[in-house]
């Protein structure tokens, strides 16, 4: 590995163009040149010719690319932030450019699944741990790089663009990539807290997503606040239980990475996720809207999936299944309402014994 003077003055990669990877490419570049990879030539060339992408002026450090190869020969510290049903055929294309002495945070709130042959999400029934990965366990099984982590939190772009006042998670096994993490990312506006729960942070930032989209249901049907803190408070209760079928630690969810996003998330017409909700609420279909979204929203595939985890399990998950079948098959979303006050549940908090 080279020096730390030598690496220091080395530009720090971002892979993914999107809104999160264009606004994190922008807080590095604070300190550090960026390169920004993205997957489109024709993103590349108008960033480089207007030098703003969806919606975000970039920084003059901030230099687009179509180059994987390049970006990991120079860069030792990169952040992929795509989304999650591309990002194992993204790091198969990047691996042969990486060594051990990488560093890879990711930002990405999403799971990745391996089918057995001619099956698909749409027709497999259940779903192990052994066949659902975190992006952290992607990275892993698909390069040499050893010291990973992961970027989680209530990260809404458009704030962070705007530079309210925020908080992230850097989580890694590893302190030295928790303090490399604080060191290129923390400002004035922006506080990085460390966790070295790496599995339970990100299950805490793709479960969240779920109960996301039940709260932009809430809204969209114009409940209030009462119904909208019995939803995230039973909506942690559920995260919880089936975050620690999955492997994650309790800790991982009560904090920033856990809670705080939950909250943002659940709260924000900004969010992808909300929205979701919140337009099947007022009547349109699943399909209209996604074809709607300029980009993915990570809590339609999470609810396949964690649905199918909850069954294999056998875990109590009434958000989870309530929402699969407003997603999936037909519910709509009076009728979850309907069966989730009524579900039998006595006990308020049930998963610190």
């Amino acid at each position: 590995m080279t020096s730390k003077s030598s690496s220091d003055k080395k530009p720090i990669g971002v892979i993914g163009a999107g809104n999160f990877g264009s606004v994190v490419a922008n807080l590095l570049s604070r300190q550090h040149k960026v390169l920004l990879y993205a997957r489109d030539e024709k993103v590349v060339q108008r960033i480089l010719e207007t030098r703003e992408n969806r919606g975000y002026k970039l920084n003059s450090r901030v230099t687009p690319t179509h180059d994987l190869k390049h970006l990991a020969e120079s860069c030792e510290v990169i952040f992929p932030i795509v989304p999650s049903a591309h990002f194992r055929s993204m790091m198969q294309k990047l691996s042969p450019h990486l060594h051990p002495f990488h560093i890879l945070i990711h930002g990405t709130k999403g799971l990745d699944i391996t089918l057995p042959k001619g099956e698909t999400i749409e027709t497999v029934g259940k779903l192990s741990r052994d066949q659902v990965k975190t992006m952290s366990e992607v990275i892993r099984e698909e390069s040499v790089v050893v010291r990973v982590g992961c970027l989680a939190g209530p990260n809404l772009s458009k704030e962070l663009a705007e530079r309210h006042p925020a908080a992230t998670v850097i989580a890694s096994p590893f302190n030295e990539v928790i303090s490399l993490g604080q060191k290129l990312l923390r400002s004035d506006q922006f506080q990085v807290y460390g966790n070295n729960e790496l599995v339970g942070v990100e299950l805490a930032g793709v479960l969240k997503n779920i109960i996301a989209i039940a709260s932009g249901a809430l809204s969209g049907m114009g409940y209030g606040e009462n119904a909208k803190g019995l939803l995230i408070s039973r909506g942690v209760v559920e995260m919880i239980h089936v975050g620690k079928a999955l492997g994650g630690n309790v800790k991982a969810f009560l904090g920033v990475a856990g809670i705080g996003d939950l909250v943002t998330t659940s709260n924000s017409t900004l969010s992808r996720n909300f929205q979701i909700g919140y337009k099947l609420a007022k009547g349109k279909t699943l399909q209209e809207i996604v074809n709607s979204m300029d980009e993915i929203a990570e809590g339609v595939n999470t609810v396949r999936i964690v649905k199918k985890c909850a069954d294999y399990y056998k875990l109590r998950a009434p958000i989870t299944s309530m929402l699969y079948k407003v997603l999936f098959e037909d519910l709509t979303v009076e009728q979850a309402l309907t069966y989730l006050m009524r579900y039998p549940l006595n006990v308020d908090i049930d998963f610190l014994d």
